[in-house]
């Protein structure tokens, strides 16, 4: 099964990369790949693969009047983060297969989460089952047990997962982090699934902590290399940028919340919040709030 998926990201990639390839073209480069050894891919094979794509990566391939396959733009763009992110990890690990590079030699981050409850989450989400579980957050001094959730949709975010659904007991969106989750089970019941997806959800929001405050325009001032940086990888999808002699100001439509307050923090010295004020003042109090424990002495404490 590894290797059909490998082959499959192989010919996204290719059309990816290309555009628009004709079925000879396709051949030539499949050929000359690991996967073709040399030999064409039938026809055949190629448009089972190209319907096994559109199951697995919600890709439709299209081909045009002049007998070029390529993938559908429209779709690409909507399903673009969770496309690439599946790319991204095969293409990894097909290129840790062929280089057979020594496993001492890659550093990763664990995510533990996604190997004990993801799995069960995704399931859950596909049959709109109910899911019940133990959750110890941070908040609490206890554990909170028998929580019965509907699950809506999954987020990774800093390493982490967190699935957002609907709480039933106090009927309200919650946000749950997979690795908090202790124990976890499918409930024998189903839910209506809601029209709530991830797009509108997260659309103003930095993080993963919903706010129902209201849209806010942010502009933080950068200097010149920092903003290279936004330009390259942008700091939120609503990002504009007006550019001066020796800074850039970077607009945005963003909820406050505490992940978009951290995040700004993190530039340290490479940017500077203008707007709004609720969010200088914000940005302003965490850092005399940490002066303050460089101010302070404590007795007890040994390095």
């Amino acid at each position: 099964m590894k290797e059909l998926i490998n082959k499959y990201v192989w010919i996204v990639d290719t059309l990816s990369r290309y555009d628009r390839l004709t079925r000879t073209q396709l051949n030539d480069l499949w050929m000359r790949s690991a996967y073709g050894d040399g030999n064409p891919m039938p026809a055949r094979t190629f448009y089972y693969y190209r319907r096994a794509i559109e199951e697995n990566f919600h890709l439709d391939i299209l081909c045009d009047s002049q007998g070029r396959y390529y993938i559908d733009p429209s779709q690409r763009e909507q399903n673009r983060a969770v496309t690439n992110w599946l790319l991204e990890s095969y293409s990894a690990n097909s290129a840790m297969k062929e280089s057979s590079i020594p496993a001492d030699r890659v550093a990763v981050e664990d995510v533990p989460s996604s190997r004990e409850f993801l799995p069960m989450v995704l399931g859950a989400i596909s049959d709109a089952s109910k899911l019940k579980f133990t959750y110890a957050g941070f908040s609490r001094s206890l554990p909170e047990k028998d929580i019965i959730f509907h699950p809506y949709f999954v987020k990774r975010y800093k390493q982490r997962w967190y699935m957002i659904g609907l709480k039933e007991k106090s009927k309200d969106i919650r946000t749950y982090a997979l690795d908090r989750v202790k124990q976890m089970t499918t409930v024998n019941e189903h839910f209506k699934m809601s029209d709530l997806t991830p797009g509108p959800f997260f659309r103003n929001l930095i993080g993963i902590t919903a706010s129902k405050g209201k849209v806010r325009d942010v502009r933080i001032m950068t200097n010149t290399t920092q903003a290279k940086y936004f330009r390259a990888l942008p700091f939120h999808p609503s990002q504009q940028e007006t550019i001066h002699d020796k800074y850039s100001i970077f607009s945005y439509k963003l909820k406050l919340n505490y992940e978009l307050v951290h995040e700004l923090l993190s530039y340290g010295s490479s940017i500077r919040v203008l707007e709004p004020p609720e969010l200088v003042a914000m940005i302003t109090t965490e850092l005399h709030e940490t002066l303050k424990l460089y101010d302070t002495h404590f007795p007890d404490f040994k390095p």
